[in-house]
């Protein structure tokens, strides 16, 4: 397993091999990244955020089912993520994955800086088995979501279903995004929670991708 240093040299290699086949300057070739803390009486949650990765998940939320998610999600969104948490896992998941959604948000929201270049805008249909799901986002500076999925059991794993919501909606509060998640069809829980997060990947890794262009995607000229 590669140490969070070689992952970040090995994504600003990564990184400055894409930028000169696009023929942009090398002025540019900064590593999109963010690693954040954050401590409160009921849960301690470090990440590492690197936008331009290797697409691998490194370490442990404590919640097997969530690693389970956030794998899925780094490896469709082309990120490397690197999480250690711990919470009161003995009162249930709220805050645990409430809290990781509140810090993968800000680093995201961080990573992106002043969001110069990027397409701003993503979507993606992903479909598994029965399932069929939707994800929108715009990294507009306006925090938004719409999530359209319903579980009909009480846990995925030993995580409330509950609280994929709450891990969507901390994450876009905290990113600055619009969200909007729909399941169009499906029944099975896992099918339909594995969509979710392989739908929002893709969707991100579109809208965060560089254009040809150091300008802001918007009329106001910020984001």
């Amino acid at each position: 397993m590669h140490t969070i240093g070689t992952v970040k040299e090995m994504a600003k290699q990564s990184n400055n091999m894409v930028m000169k086949k696009e023929g942009r300057s090398m002025e540019d070739t900064a590593v999109r990244q963010a690693s954040l803390r954050r401590t409160t009486k009921e849960t301690d949650i470090a990440l590492t955020l690197i936008l331009d990765g290797d697409g691998s998940f490194i370490g442990t939320t404590g919640i097997g089912f969530l690693d389970h998610m956030l794998t899925l999600f780094a490896v469709h969104g082309g990120f490397t993520l690197q999480i250690e948490a711990t919470g009161d896992l003995d009162v249930d998941t709220h805050h645990t994955v409430e809290d990781i959604g509140i810090v993968l948000g800000e680093a995201f929201k961080e990573a992106l800086g002043d969001k110069k270049g990027i397409a701003r805008y993503g979507h993606f249909y992903c479909p598994m088995d029965e399932t069929l799901v939707r994800t929108v986002i715009d990294f507009g500076g306006r925090p938004y979501t719409v999530f359209d999925v319903e579980f009909t059991v009480p846990y995925l794993g030993t995580m409330e279903a509950e609280m994929v919501r709450e891990f969507v909606y901390a994450f876009a509060v905290h990113s600055a995004c619009n969200l909007h998640i729909s399941c169009l069809y499906g029944t099975n829980n896992h099918h339909k929670a594995e969509a979710v997060f392989k739908s929002w990947a893709h969707a991100v890794r579109q809208a965060v991708t560089r254009l040809n262009s150091t300008a802001v995607l918007s009329s106001k000229g910020v984001l």
